[in-house]
């Protein structure tokens, strides 16, 4: 079962208006200031985000660094990016993203941030809805927390930002029938947190 994903959760992935044209991204190749300026502006949000849900509740500062550092890595790196490869700029960037997170992760214990923690509340709900919210994503929250990192990895890459196994597996640096296993365990924890929460007593 894959999380359900809000509105604002969809906007995370680049809309067609948001994909540089060939031209900036080779512009991006031969490292042009103001081509990467606009390769950032598209991608900082989708990058903020999944290096906040998994770091967990750290500074913002402190995830900021991280993205920063994303950024430089593909500064640095797009000289002998493969325009023609099958692999989507934004896709090669969250796998940037995910591999210095999974490291982030190593060096220090971090805890855990809600899935939705970057998701704006609706502002026509009741105040009831807002409480079913809130407990379901405390029970989100508590389930997540206890994801193995690449678990959590692989659920936010295909839930969230919407990768296929083969590119969650890229951004992993595993095989796919690893990626899927992955995945399929972090659903399935993620679906008993939820059917525990709402089982009637």
């Amino acid at each position: 079962m894959a999380i359900a994903m809000s509105a604002a959760d969809s906007k995370l992935r680049p809309r067609p208006s948001e994909l540089l044209a060939g031209d900036l991204l080779e512009g991006c190749r031969r490292q042009e200031p103001a081509a990467f300026r606009a390769f950032v502006v598209a991608h900082e949000r989708m990058v903020f985000s999944l290096l906040s849900r998994m770091l967990g509740r750290l500074p913002a500062a402190d995830v900021e660094d991280l993205a920063q550092e994303t950024f430089v890595r593909a500064y640095r790196a797009f000289p002998s990016f493969d325009l023609s490869r099958a692999a989507k700029p934004s896709t090669w960037l969250l796998t940037i993203a995910t591999r210095l997170a999974l490291d982030a992760r190593k060096r220090k214990t971090l805890d855990a941030v809600p899935l939705d923690d970057a998701t704006p509340r609706p502002a026509d709900s009741t105040p009831e809805l807002r409480a079913e919210r809130r407990q379901l994503g405390d029970a989100l929250a508590e389930a997540a927390a206890t994801l193995p990192d690449e678990q959590r990895a692989a659920l936010l890459l295909a839930d969230v930002h919407g990768l296929s196994i083969a590119e969650i597996a890229t951004a992993l640096a595993t095989n796919e029938s690893t990626a899927k296993t992955r995945l399929f365990r972090a659903r399935e924890k993620m679906r008993a947190a939820l059917v525990d929460e709402w089982r009637t007593p």
